[in-house]
Formats: structure tokens, C-alpha cells, sequence
């Protein structure tokens, strides 16, 4: 086996010196946030506030929060703490629902984020033998730099493939003998169904592990893609706002990931009255970026649903564990009034053994919302006979009914007719108009 760690003195540091670093770190972040940023000094300005109310992490509290309207109400660099020549590199998000957001990096700044990255491979089993797979999409988008830069940074081999092209992405992991794949879940499974397809024994590859983030899944999709796989699959989180994946990451423990704490400190809250909740509660994740120079966010709200834990891992580790969203408060479905995650649904079909490429229609009817959940059959059950078809339809819907506590229908099609993705996949389609 290699190393346990890629630096142990902080990943094992003691909470004393955790807080102590957490405090100073703070503090450094607040004088750069009131002294180079006028958002963030009228804000504080406002609440009668000044950097020397901040002297430790739990002061934390008294800080205004920053959402991603924010961000955008200063497109593009009107939250840049430093000038232009201080930055070597700009990200930006996909823009989707407005105005992208965009983040930029000192060099020390990508230092952090390559760092975080890396410690996720380590904890994956990685090593500086190793040769890292990144199928995330290169470009503005954060996923495969990140990956790309925190092998490097363990002094592995990256080979940036980015994403699409399938057979292609098979045939490197083949020819390059790949031992670590970094994709999204959903490409991975995609991945793995176009091996069975093509009659390649996963066994044979001397991949042995995946490093999977960038949208929800569950347990159960865990176990489908390691089986299809035939490696282990590892969580990693990030978010472009706050820095791409290698926030935190699974170790071999798998029981939530471990935050990098000395660069972004990590708050759960009431997402409707802002109250700091402890530890164990869902909420609302909050990062306040103490590691960062170019665009030091304070208690940034992420929209992400989850809960924190506390106390040595049994791997050794001793920053925080979070847990895996659960959804979030933006791609939360409400339907009749009833809040409905995803990832929800995707846990009840796995469970059922269905295919897990699925996607969520919503439509309105006579002011009624209705939702549908079309499921990929298998090609041995599409030719099954119609009424075992819809027997198998009534037991999903009546699955989902108890778990989501509302109404869904269920449609079965053809193998391969919902279209497959290369970055995250395309759950729902909601055709209401609200």
C-alpha cells in the first residue's frame, strides 16, 4: 500500500491547533474582504461591524452571508480582492440560470485548490505511481483542472482526456492501463454499460478506483458503478464558487467526507432563518473561504442540503465529515406541495433493481402538478409481455408513493432511448409554467 496521507500534519492536525489555524486564517480573510472589496465593507459597515470584531472561527457568525446573486450582481470581477496582474487564472460557471459566476485565482489560490484535490486521490489510494483518468470537461469549468492539477501536485500521471467519446475513453483506460477514473457519477455508469456492450472484461483493467463528483447520486449507484466497474468509488465535492472538487472527499471509511477545513470552514443553517444548527442536523451547507486571496467569500451559501460530524475518523483524519447532499434547495422539486429531491427517486428505482437512467417529467394540469418518472427497461424486459410491464409500473408507482409521500407516474422505454450524458446528467424536465 502507499501513503495514508497526502499531508498528514493537517489532515491529522489536532482540533486545538485546527482552531488556532481556522482563527488566524479568518481573521486575514476579513482585513482582505474589508480592505480590498467594497461589497463586503459597506455590508459590514451596515451592521456596525469592523475586522477587529473578528478575532476566532466562532465569530463567524456575526458576518453577513454572501449568495450567488451576489456574484452575479458583480459580474465579472466586481468580488475580485486583487488586481488583474495578480491573477493566473479565471473560472467561470456555466451560466445556466443567468449571469455565470465568476471566480479568480492567485497562484497561491490554485496552490489550495490543488492541494485539496490531491488529498482526495490519496485518500482514493492513490499514489505518486499512479495514473489518474480525468474525464470531467477541461475549461471553465472546474472539475477536470482540478483533478488534473491535484495529481500533478501528488506527482502521479494525469492524462487529461476530458469528457465525451466513449469507445475512445475505453480504449485509454485499456492501452494507458489507468489505475484511477475521475468522472461525474452518471458518466461513469455510462462508462461501464458501454463496456458490457462492447464485451470487455472490466476485471482486466488495472483500474482499481473512481473518484466521482459534480452531481447527486446514492448508495445504490455506488454499487452499480463499482460492479460495473469492478473498482471502488470515492465522493469528492466542490463548487466553482468556492473552488473546484477537492473541498472534500471520501476516505476508505466512506462515512461522509472529510472537509478541508483549513481552507474553507464549513457552517450548516436554518436555510430559512440563517441559524447556525448543530452538529448532526440537516441544513444548509455554508463555506467561508479562509484559504483564499482572489475571491474570498464569506459564509457563502451553497443551496446544498446536508449535515456535519465531528471527531476522529477511523482513518486517522480529524477535519469534519460532511455528509453527502441530500439535494438542493435550487433543484429541489415541490410538487402538490411536497418537497421532492432526485435523489430520492433514484434510490427507490435502484432499489427496485431498475435501470439507473431515469428522468423526472413535470407538467401542470387543471392547476395540479403532475410527475412522471420515465425508466429505461432492460432489453430482457422489454420483451416481456404488456401486462407484467405494467404490473412492474403499478409496484414502482406504489413504491415511490410511500417514500416521496405524493403521487408519481411511472412509464417505462425503450433501452437507450433517454439521452446519455458526457458532464452531469439531465434528471429533470420541468414543463410547468409557474
Amino acid at each position: 500500500m502507499g501513503q495514508k496521507y497526502f499531508r498528514p500534519e493537517i489532515e491529522c492536525a489536532s482540533r486545538d491547533a485546527l482552531h488556532a489555524l481556522q482563527s488566524y486564517r479568518l481573521r486575514m480573510l476579513v482585513m482582505n474582504c474589508y480592505e480590498n472589496l467594497p461589497f463586503y465593507r459597506e455590508k459590514m459597515d451596515a451592521m456596525g461591524l469592523t475586522p477587529g470584531d473578528i478575532m476566532t472561527v466562532e465569530d463567524i457568525v456575526k458576518l453577513p452571508f454572501t449568495v450567488k446573486d451576489d456574484l452575479r450582481d458583480n459580474y465579472p470581477f466586481g468580488l475580485f480582492a486583487r488586481k488583474k496582474g495578480d491573477l493566473v487564472r479565471i473560472h467561470a460557471s456555466s451560466g445556466t440560470t443567468g449571469k455565470p459566476t465568476v471566480v479568480g485565482y492567485t497562484q497561491n489560490d490554485l496552490d489550495v485548490w490543488a492541494d485539496g484535490a490531491a488529498r482526495a486521490i490519496v485518500a482514493a489510494g492513490g499514489t505518486k505511481e499512479d495514473t489518474v483518468h480525468v474525464s470531467y470537461g477541461y475549461g471553465l469549468f472546474t472539475g477536470g483542472l482540478g483533478l488534473h492539477y491535484g495529481a500533478e501536485k501528488l506527482g502521479a500521471t494525469a492524462i487529461p482526456v476530458s469528457s465525451g467519446n466513449t469507445k475512445r475513453q475505453i480504449q485509454i483506460l485499456q492501452d494507458f492501463g489507468s489505475d484511477i477514473l475521475c468522472c461525474t457519477p452518471s458518466y461513469a455508469m455510462l462508462i461501464g454499460e458501454t463496456c458490457r456492450d462492447m464485451g470487455i472484461d472490466t476485471s482486466k483493467l488495472p483500474l482499481r478506483a473512481g473518484i466521482f463528483g459534480a452531481e447527486a447520486w446514492s448508495e445504490n449507484m455506488r454499487r452499480e458503478i463499482e460492479e460495473s466497474l469492478n473498482i471502488k468509488a470515492y465522493d469528492i465535492y466542490g463548487l466553482s464558487e468556492v473552488a473546484g472538487p477537492g473541498v472534500s472527499y471520501e476516505c476508505s471509511e466512506q462515512t461522509g467526507m472529510h472537509v478541508c477545513e483549513d481552507y474553507f470552514y464549513p457552517e450548516i443553517i436554518n436555510p430559512e432563518t440563517g441559524e447556525v444548527l448543530p452538529d448532526g442536523e440537516f441544513g444548509e451547507l455554508v463555506f467561508t473561504c479562509i484559504g483564499k486571496e482572489a475571491m474570498p467569500l464569506m459564509r457563502y451559501r451553497t443551496r446544498d442540503i446536508c449535515a456535519l460530524t465531528r471527531g476522529t475518523c477511523a482513518c486517522g483524519r480529524t477535519h469534519v465529515k460532511m455528509a453527502r447532499p441530500r439535494g438542493r434547495t435550487d433543484d429541489m422539486l415541490i410538487i402538490r406541495g411536497v418537497n421532492v429531491f432526485p435523489s430520492q427517486i433514484e434510490h427507490v428505482l435502484l432499489e427496485l433493481g431498475m435501470s439507473p437512467n431515469y428522468q423526472i417529467v413535470v407538467t401542470r394540469e387543471n392547476n395540479l402538478d403532475r410527475m412522471e418518472v420515465q425508466v429505461e427497461t432492460t432489453p430482457e424486459m422489454f420483451s416481456d409481455e404488456v401486462r407484467r410491464i405494467e404490473m412492474t409500473e403499478r409496484k414502482m408507482a406504489s413504491a415511490l408513493q410511500s417514500v416521496l409521500n405524493v403521487t408519481a407516474g411511472v412509464k417505462f422505454v425503450e433501452p437507450k432511448s433517454i439521452e446519455r450524458s458526457q458532464g452531469k446528467a439531465k434528471r429533470v424536465i420541468d414543463l410547468r409554467k409557474i
